[in-house]
């Protein structure tokens, strides 16, 4: 049921224990079942935007269409394989920042990429969105062929974040990676602005969400919308007092998708908003839940609601999820198998 995984994973035995990316011993010998599992990939942060990684399952409830569930499964996760698709807008609305924008993508993956265990692949967001880097663990590569990029065209952002959807829902394993647990994210270095797409921002969000990928949108955009009365404070100086519809756009992606969307006011603090989204990726939760008034895949969009009692916390996570069946003749192309084997680890 859950719309997180490219592929069924292998077939369980009763002695299958839960990945060892599933540290946290309060959870006990989770064991892989046939059951209609979701699973759910979160993070949670505090008043200053800090990551909270101590929290355990009795801190958390989960709602399947407002109605509340038991939580089978938790673990914290910090150590998954990530899927990394970083899309570059190299259209011409990015023209001045693209020296900024490379930099700080080039720094982000050398923190992030590591060797053997992590695989990422560049797309440009222009008029014909295309694979510039197709997976690799080798950060030189990528470096290198984000410094050869250069601005020009229109800007297909929708078309390319589908087309990004469909090369995660796809992604090989690593050489010594053996289990299906990664997580796939896609990081979206933007504007927000689009005016050749074929696909809708609805078709685009609509794949991120049946494929289970977390998106993180940086926007690039420098129409700040303020008073001169505005402009003059101190207190408004470092930060954006309006999003403009570009900047709405990225926050739509990020939010619906269970990512979080980044405003830097100047563009040198581009690389700022790189560093929060590396820290995060290291500091998740995950959850697992079968639906008590469901039992079937009914193809339809359920939402999911995680709430905890803890103070002054966000919880971040995806608004829902397809209850789809096993990928057969006629389904949606792109669309990930649902599978009635599933770990309580994210996908």
């Amino acid at each position: 049921m859950s719309a997180q995984e490219p592929a069924p994973p292998p077939a369980p035995t009763p002695s299958n224990p839960v990945p060892p990316s599933a540290s946290n011993q309060d959870q006990g010998a989770s064991i892989r079942q046939n059951v209609n599992l979701v699973d759910v990939l979160f993070t949670v942060s505090d008043k200053k935007d800090k990551m909270v990684v101590d929290l355990n399952k009795q801190d958390f409830k989960v709602f399947d269409d407002n109605s509340p569930q038991e939580i089978r499964f938790f673990s914290r996760q910090t150590n998954l394989p990530l899927r990394v698709g970083l899309l570059l807008d190299t259209s011409n609305s990015i023209r001045q920042r693209l020296q900024f924008e490379q930099q700080a993508a080039i720094d982000f993956l050398f923190d992030v990429i590591r060797r053997d265990e992590d695989l990422a692949f560049l797309m440009t967001v222009d008029d014909d969105p295309e694979v510039i880097q197709s997976y690799t663990t080798d950060v030189q590569k990528l470096r290198d062929t984000i410094m050869r990029q250069r601005a020009g065209g229109g800007t297909a952002l929708y078309d390319a974040v589908y087309q990004a959807c469909q090369q995660l829902l796809n992604s090989p394993l690593s050489a010594n990676t053996s289990d299906v647990d990664v997580r796939r994210v896609l990081v979206i270095i933007s504007d927000g602005e689009d005016n050749l797409s074929r696909h809708t921002r609805g078709e685009a969000l609509d794949m991120a969400q049946r494929a289970g990928i977390v998106i993180y949108t940086i926007s690039t955009s420098i129409n700040w919308i303020i008073t001169d009365q505005e402009a003059s404070s101190t207190k408004l100086a470092d930060r954006k007092y309006m999003k403009d519809e570009g900047d709405r756009v990225l926050q739509q992606f990020s939010q619906d998708s269970g990512g979080r969307a980044f405003f830097p006011y100047h563009v040198e603090d581009l690389g700022r908003s790189f560093m929060d989204i590396a820290e995060e990726l290291r500091s998740q939760y995950s959850l697992g839940y079968v639906p008590s008034d469901r039992v079937v895949a009914d193809g339809k969009f359920h939402t999911i609601r995680i709430n905890t009692d803890m103070k002054g916390l966000e919880v971040h996570a995806r608004k829902g999820y397809y209850a789809i069946a096993p990928r057969t003749a006629g389904t949606i192309p792109g669309a990930p198998a649902a599978s009635q084997s599933r770990s309580p680890g994210p996908r």
